[in-house]
């Protein structure tokens, strides 16, 4: 792509024969996308490598043309990840950095690429070939994380625990399940992204500015050579749309989410309070003044990231709500915040990682709490309710009862004497103390998803068997 030197001396590389003057500083420096684009170098050679193939099979571009191109291509990629490849801000962005090199290296050949295409249909394609690959690698992550909770799951099947209600105790269960409760939660997550993947993975390129092209280009052949499976039916939506990176964006918020709920808790477990586990020296810090500290930055950190990627949505989702068809420059701002997120995202999801897997269990802490704060009071009611015939709202009130004298007495409930609670209600046998302690109680909740050994080793089996 010739250069064009205005009477000014300024450069215009790739519009000189509409304008007399070059930009302005300040103009090359908003317009330029390539600081944070080049991002996108390997996707935008695949693309212009298939584009080539396409050109030449449909009698567009020669043989010869089409080879040389592609050669080209795999000569500027290597530049890149070598680390040999000069970057310009005159050349805007990747796609006229790589044209540009390209056009050095084989001539006039290279200024052949561009035929029946525009940057419009150009950075939609690459741009969606790289999330689509961040789907990936996040479901990927979020599996190695799982296997790592189903690992501890498997450990403390029935590790005693408090489970909490607006962070009181409130009823026993056990660690395996907790470490689930996780597992769903990303589970779930894996499935947001593989879905935004089956929606995005439709191809943009051939739609050309926005109207398509009068050559006889082959969609289907470019769409196929870049796993894509289909090309995108409306050529005007093909370059407008950015559907792909919001759903990406969204996905990667709730998955930031629940990480930041893990993390709360493991910042509150690793307390002096708590002492419910102890997090590993490597993802851990200590205080420059106070040497006893073991701070669990990590986990901090990670709380912190769903705030920028989230603030990246939030961004993302104000630059596109007032454009119209098709593409305007305000899209050039899509995807700073994406990156971000993406990065952000992937950290967040290793260090997490990390964390589980070292993280030990404090397993009498654990038990010492799930006992405290009168957690088997809901054990007491239903045994009411199923071995003395009361009525649930019944059996509550005489708990209630109960529970008033064993804090009177300053014990717990299985401390509580027989002949105290007969006399708030006489139905009340010895048999009562069978379901009082944390082990009983977490052994009866049986039902499907409940927190009972037996439950949970089935969903370790069954999570495993999933994950292989």
């Amino acid at each position: 792509m010739a250069t064009v030197k205005t009477a000014d001396g300024n450069r215009n590389t790739m519009w000189g024969g509409r304008f007399a003057a070059g930009p302005d500083a300040i103009m090359e420096a908003i317009n330029a996308s390539i600081g944070f684009d080049r991002r996108l170098y390997a996707q935008d050679i695949a693309g212009s490598r298939a584009h080539a193939a396409m050109l030449a099979a449909a009698g567009i571009l020669s043989d010869s043309d089409a080879a040389a191109i592609g050669e080209g291509l795999l000569t500027v990629l290597s530049e890149i990840e070598g680390g040999q490849f000069a970057f310009r801000t005159d050349l805007e962005d990747i796609h006229l950095n790589v044209e540009n090199r390209l056009t050095e290296i084989v001539g006039e050949a290279g200024k052949r690429l561009h035929t029946a295409r525009s940057r419009n249909d150009q950075v939609a394609t690459d741009f969606r070939l790289w999330v689509r690959d961040q789907c990936d690698q996040a479901v990927e992550a979020i599996r190695a994380l799982q296997r790592a909770l189903v690992d501890q799951a498997d450990a403390g099947a029935d590790w005693v625990m408090p489970g909490f209600t607006h962070l009181q105790t409130a009823q026993p269960v056990t660690w395996g399940h907790y470490m689930l409760a996780y597992v769903e939660m990303l589970g779930r997550d894996a499935g947001r992204f593989a879905d935004a993947r089956a929606r995005m993975n439709e191809c943009p390129l051939g739609a050309a500015a926005l109207a398509g092209t009068s050559f006889p280009i082959d969609r289907a052949m470019t769409a196929a050579a870049l796993g894509f499976d289909r090309p995108m039916a409306n050529s005007i939506d093909a370059v407008s749309d950015r559907d792909f990176a919001l759903e990406y964006l969204g996905a990667a918020s709730i998955c930031a989410m629940h990480l930041s709920r893990f993390a709360e808790e493991l910042v509150i477990w690793s307390s002096a309070q708590f002492r419910f586990v102890r997090l590993s020296d490597r993802f851990t810090t200590g205080s420059s003044i106070m040497p006893q500290k073991k701070n669990p930055d990590a986990a901090e950190l990670i709380r912190a990231k769903v705030g920028r990627i989230l603030g990246g949505t939030v961004a993302l989702f104000t630059v596109m709500k007032g454009l119209p068809l098709a593409y305007s420059k305000d899209m050039q701002e899509d995807k700073e915040q994406v990156f971000d997120a993406a990065d952000a995202l992937m950290l967040a999801l290793a260090a997490m990682t990390g964390m589980v897997r070292d993280m030990a269990a404090n397993t009498g802490a654990l038990r010492a709490a799930a006992a405290s704060g009168f957690s088997t009071a809901t054990d007491l009611a239903d045994w009411l309710v199923r071995e003395a015939g009361l009525p649930f709202r019944e059996a509550h009130h005489v708990t209630g009862r109960i529970v008033g004298l064993a804090e009177a007495r300053g014990c717990d409930l299985p401390e509580v004497p027989l002949a105290d609670m007969q006399a708030v209600h006489g139905a009340i046998t010895s048999a009562v103390f069978g379901v009082l302690g944390v082990d009983n109680s977490v052994a009866s909740r049986t039902s499907l998803g409940g927190t009972a050994p037996m439950r949970v080793r089935e969903q370790v089996a069954a999570w495993r068997e999933r994950l292989a």
